[in-house]
């Protein structure tokens, strides 16, 4: 048996998740017989602690303070199971203590993450119910999940879980718990209308001025959780796609309960902490060849009629961006040509593709692949015709059920060495690290909200906004960057751009035509954007729903990325991440007067300089700087 087919066994993973690179402390290791009220676990580097205790009632509730400061105040946590809430009436029983101390690889948002924590596992009784906690403090967060052990028909009917922020917090969140492509609103917890259902993330700005993100990590064989607003802003988790709960037979993993406690947005964007509580893949996806980041032109977004005759131009077209991928997106079934059905067409296309060095991607509906006979029947004509990816879109509400079938897709996708692109689908929770097959997925607003034939538009604030949040949760498929003239609808072609340096996407999806790229005057640095990182800086004048400002390193080259909100902003970049010498500066700037065109120059500067702007409402500025 392969090692991917041996990691299905989730129930397998879930247990020797707690062993994957687990040391013990000298002194602090093993089983700690004493009974306490009270569970507390710091930081590696001492500044945070979440601490687990009983109240007055003997309900279990925690709370999370960092350097002193209280973050979540006093919240309940716990399962309700078969109508027993199993936060109540609670007695600790053992503990036991490690660290997790690891850096691995992974692309995205920088090349190597650390996934270092100080960790307890206590048991806990309710009844005559043993269940488990597991809690972890990293130097950027915490995390808290329950394990149960596996009893017959158990019914899972809810939560108690809670997250409860001091007064005057502010709120960043989003209600579309379908698709999760709302609009982020931001509200004081103390104005907050009772009972408003609400999305994960939550990024949060205290009164102090510190951040969190409130989150769950690590869904799988468990329900999407959601969160609705109770007194003071208090958030209370609840199953939104089956309120009823499931029944089951096999162990009960509940999702991490998740406080990322950034010490500022630069951090905040730099977590690893979602995808460290995950498992390691398998050996054969850590090091996979035909797992290959990259860019990709797509027809649906510029010119939704998919003609098979015009194919080949297409891939032309891609071939002369230098991109590595051509998505072909809904309507591709209905090709035919002469005795040629859909699947002749589409092996044609990738045979012609493969000749000029592009691999090709395609469209499925989520109700084509929603069984295994179904995915093995598709997944092998896919590999036939040579396909390298699949984008499979309009996926239902995330029950426990539709959670184990994104599990079982990438798993089905990595034994036939197929990437994986996820539209319409819930959010990402840091599966990526266990299944790096997966690519990217949607779960945001993006580009097609921002399109004529739509009547669509996007507000200003919202791309100053999801790089805080949602980007924090994993990769987003926004498909960037539009040039044509009557599609800005109020965005700049420099704005434009810097979307593909903004927003993290492994598979990078352009949306516009590609020959609005290829006769654009900033083309030579479009072709030059890579998919993936070594190095991110959130830069100092970044505010949410303002203002995103970011550096970012590919190997010995800098690209500098703006986008700009609704109103003129006064920007000050300092160049002191650059190593020492000259540097080539390409930059591109909001023309005054016009929408579509860019103001270029070229400089050379050097850590020492700055560089100063003013930039236009809804603008941005764009720059890459090469090694001399």
């Amino acid at each position: 048996m392969s090692e991917i087919l041996k990691y299905t066994n989730m129930k397998s993973i879930n247990r020797g998740m707690l062993l994957i690179s687990i040391f013990c402390f000298l002194n602090q290791c093993g089983i700690q017989k004493k009974v306490s009220d009270a569970i507390q676990v710091y930081s590696p580097d001492g500044k945070i602690c979440v601490e687990m205790f009983k109240g007055t009632d003997s309900k279990l509730l925690y709370k999370v303070t960092a350097s002193g400061m209280e973050i979540i105040t006093p919240s309940r946590f716990g399962i309700i199971s078969d109508s027993i809430d199993l936060g109540s009436n609670i007695t600790f029983g053992s503990v036991e203590s490690g660290m997790i101390d690891e850096t691995y690889s992974v692309f995205g948002i920088h090349n190597k993450a650390i996934n270092r924590c100080n960790t307890k596992t206590v048991e806990v009784r309710t009844g005559g119910e043993k269940w488990f906690l597991d809690i972890r403090a990293y130097n950027d967060g915490v995390a808290v999940r329950s394990r149960l052990s596996a009893k017959p028909d158990r019914h899972i009917t809810g939560e108690v879980t809670e997250w409860k922020l001091p007064s005057n917090t502010l709120y960043w969140y989003q209600t579309d718990l379908v698709s999760y492509e709302g609009t982020f609103q931001k509200v004081l917890t103390d104005t907050l209308a009772s009972d408003q259902i609400i999305g994960l993330p939550v990024t949060a700005l205290l009164s102090s001025g510190k951040y969190a993100l409130l989150t769950e990590a690590n869904l799988v064989d468990y329900s999407d959780l959601a969160v609705k607003s109770g007194e003071g802003g208090t958030l209370k988790g609840f199953f939104h796609a089956e309120e009823k709960g499931w029944f089951t037979n096999d162990e009960v993993t509940q999702p991490w309960r998740v406080i990322l406690i950034p010490d500022d947005l630069n951090a905040l964007v730099n977590s690893d902490l979602i995808r460290n509580l995950c498992p390691p893949p398998s050996s054969e996806l850590v090091n996979a060849d035909w797992i290959k980041p990259g860019r990709a032109a797509w027809n649906w977004w510029s010119t939704p009629a998919l003609v098979y005759n015009q194919q080949h131009q297409w891939i032309d077209w891609t071939k002369q961006l230098g991109f590595e991928f051509y998505l072909i997106d809904a309507g591709w079934t209905r090709w035919q040509e002469g005795n040629m059905n859909a699947w002749d067409c589409l092996t044609e296309v990738v045979s012609y593709a493969k000749s000029v060095g592009v691999d090709i991607w395609i469209w499925l509906h989520s109700r084509e692949v929603s069984n295994e006979a179904d995915r093995t029947r598709i997944f092998e004509n896919a590999v036939k015709a040579g396909v390298s990816g699949l984008k499979i879109d309009f996926v239902p509400k995330c029950t426990r059920d539709w959670s184990n079938w994104y599990e079982a897709t990438l798993r089905d996708a990595a034994k036939n060495r197929l990437m994986i692109d996820f539209h319409g689908p819930v959010k990402p929770t840091g599966r990526e690290r266990t299944w790096p097959n997966e690519l990217t997925r949607e779960a945001i607003r993006g580009h097609e909200y921002h399109i004529k034939r739509y009547n669509r538009i996007l507000e200003p604030d919202h791309d100053c906004t999801v790089p805080f949040n949602r980007f924090v949760q994993g990769f987003a498929d926004y498909t960037p960057t539009v040039f044509n003239p009557s599609e800005l609808l109020g965005y700049t072609w420099t704005r434009e751009i810097a979307q593909a340096i903004v927003f993290t996407s492994p598979f990078l999806c352009y949306a516009d035509h590609p020959e609005n790229y290829l006769k654009n005057p900033a083309v030579d640095i479009i072709k030059s954007i890579p998919s993936t990182w070594d190095e991110t800086i959130v830069l100092q004048d970044s505010e949410i729903g303002k203002c995103a400002a970011f550096a970012r390193r590919s190997a010995n080259t800098w690209f500098i990325g703006v986008i700009n909100g609704g109103e003129n902003k006064n920007i000050n970049i300092p160049l002191r991440f650059l190593q020492a010498g000259s540097y080539k500066m390409d930059a591109c700037e909001d023309d005054p007067d016009r929408d579509d065109d860019i103001n270029k120059y070229v400089s050379t500067v050097s850590q020492s300089d700055s560089i100063k702007l003013t930039i236009r409402p809804k603008g941005g500025f764009v720059a890459k700087l090469t090694r001399l």
